[in-house]
């Protein structure tokens, strides 16, 4: 398939590329040996404006949301998802699609154990569905694909969507644009929903952004995200850097058409109806300018002193690979000290720190050493010209710092063992045909959310063996794990901690332990390489 208006000459494609159909007809082996660990899947769209210059943006930080009321215990709040449009490159203004009217969207910030409520009010021309991505969520609340909160004018049942043999078994039930698909379990809202999470969980940072069955990449892609930081008393005596030397990043790529909108591939740039992306793209999209908190390669002025990186990649399908250089060629240490799901036992110093789409790193960076008005850039080894910067920091001034990096961070982190596990089960992510083109599938099959996958019991501890053909990030919903080998070998160093996404490198066999011991309902795994989710590769876990 041609994708109209672009010259294929700009294209880079990385990674599978038009290996697609022999992947799916010659198995694992053969796409292992075609990708031999390409740094990157997916194809890169090419933005049709001058792209300014790195190193000239200061760093925004999204704003702190206040609660509306606190009651009972509980803290409430109000987001409506609307569009709106910033002058991301500048100059020029971007429509978005926005919670609150900014990208990122507002941050959250939470104690531990102290529930929350948010009331999302949907503005936008399409239904969406909000995940709170890393949360310990009840299941009601946990953004299932199809429990959507339709806009006003959105009808509730559209008669091309509606099976003849299967009629809805709910009133609130939705049928889903794929064909001939039904959810018998959906519950639909018009205009609002509110989402309740107790938060009973180690503290960590968090992100949230809409999960809609099939249209989850391009709704990302618009500016549907968010942090969400959850704290506790233990982690405030630590003594990490804190404050303003506490940064949130959120790390994203994108590409801008010649109007100043969002470029992106989609069979239906109205998301309504046709999900997809041109077939160029079914491996993912990148983009070629590399936002952080929504800037273009901004660069943040920081004192000499230890800084806590609280770094999340947002991006729809982009790996990278982090190091921080001064301008003389220096490599500072990552010293990581948490992951997805919050502190490590004990910090792990990294030179280059590898972030797979949905992770994050919380990490020290000490800028104590440098002089005043020298320069430390962010950089991504898996790039190449534009997407090789990431941001960069500026040494503004001297000051005291009296933060510090314990030797023990966290003494709560789950002991799992092998001998524990009720059972093992495994999985494997490969490409495949799906409704006659290519899709993305989970054991063989793409997601149907009228299907159990996976039922397992709560308080069951299990062990699962995921493979890969090319780069599939794979997230777990409700539960953090741990990594237990790759391939056979030990974990990596930055697969300490507990974790709710893995990323599996093409090729290889990845084993996590986890125990489902949350709430019952019906949740998901499924990879967040975010047009591979779209395309089918979901999968649903039912705990009972």
């Amino acid at each position: 398939m041609r994708v109209e208006g672009r010259d294929p000459s700009r294209r880079r494609i990385l990674g599978i590329g038009g290996a697609l159909g022999l992947m799916a007809a010659t198995g694992l082996s053969a796409s292992a040996a075609l990708a031999r660990r390409p740094s990157v899947t997916g194809a890169e769209l090419r933005s049709a404006v001058p792209l300014p210059p790195p190193f000239q943006v200061p760093l925004p930080m999204p704003a702190v949301l206040q609660p509306v009321r606190t009651s009972g215990g509980t803290d409430r709040y109000e987001i409506t998802q609307r569009e709106a449009s910033a002058e991301i490159l500048p100059g020029l203004k971007t429509p978005l699609w926005t919670y609150e009217g900014t990208f990122p969207g507002p941050t959250i910030e939470s104690r531990r154990g102290r529930p929350v409520t948010v009331t999302h009010r949907n503005d936008l021309p399409v239904p969406t569905v909000v995940h709170l991505h890393g949360g310990r969520t009840p299941a009601a609340s946990d953004g299932y694909p199809t429990d959507l909160v339709l806009p006003e004018h959105w009808p509730e049942q559209q008669p091309e969507q509606q099976p003849a043999e299967r009629p809805m078994e709910r009133p609130d039930a939705a049928v889903h644009v794929r064909h001939g698909m039904h959810d018998p379990r959906a519950v639909v809202t018009r205009r609002t929903r509110d989402y309740t999470f107790p938060l009973d969980q180690r503290p960590a940072l968090l992100w949230y952004h809409d999960h809609r069955m099939d249209f989850t990449a391009p709704a990302i892609w618009r500016g549907l995200a968010g942090l969400h930081i959850v704290r506790d008393a233990a982690e405030d005596d630590l003594g990490l850097p804190a404050g303003p030397r506490e940064l949130p990043l959120m790390i994203a790529d994108r590409a801008f058409a010649a109007d100043g909108g969002l470029a992106y591939p989609a069979l239906d740039p109205t998301l309504r109806e046709r999900p997809g992306v041109h077939e160029a793209y079914l491996a993912g999209v990148l983009g070629d300018v590399i936002l952080v908190n929504g800037a273009p390669w901004p660069v943040h002025e920081a004192d000499a002193a230890r800084y806590r990186l609280r770094v999340l990649n947002a991006s729809n399908a982009r790996h990278y690979e982090l190091e921080a250089v001064t301008d003389d060629g220096r490599r500072l240490d990552l010293v990581q000290i948490g992951a997805d799901q919050g502190l490590l036992a004990a910090p792990v110093t990294h030179r280059l720190l590898p972030i797979a789409p949905a992770e994050r790193h919380d990490l020290i960076v000490d800028f104590s050493g440098l002089a005043i008005g020298s320069r430390v850039r962010l950089l991504n080894r898996l790039g190449s010209g534009r997407t090789r910067d990431v941001m960069a920091f500026r040494i503004a001034r001297r000051a005291t710092d009296g933060s510090r990096i314990p030797r023990t961070l966290s003494t709560d982190l789950p002991t799992w063992r092998r001998t524990d596990a009720a059972r093992v089960r495994d999985f494997s992510f490969r490409t495949g045909r799906m409704r006659g083109g290519h899709g993305w599938l989970i054991g063989g099959r793409p997601f149907d959310p009228a299907r159990t996958d996976v039922t397992t019991r709560l308080g069951d501890v299990e062990v699962w063996r995921l493979v890969a053909d090319v780069h599939h990030p794979v997230h777990l919903h409700l539960a953090g794990f741990r990594v237990l080998s790759r391939s056979g070998r030990p974990p990596l160093a930055h697969d300490a901690g507990l974790k709710d996404t893995v990323s599996l490198r093409p090729g290889e066999a990845v084993e996590i332990i986890t125990r489902f011991d949350g709430y019952r309902g019906r949740y998901l795994f499924h990879c967040h390489n975010a047009e591979h989710e779209d395309m089918g590769m979901m999968a649903n876990l039912e705990i009972t």
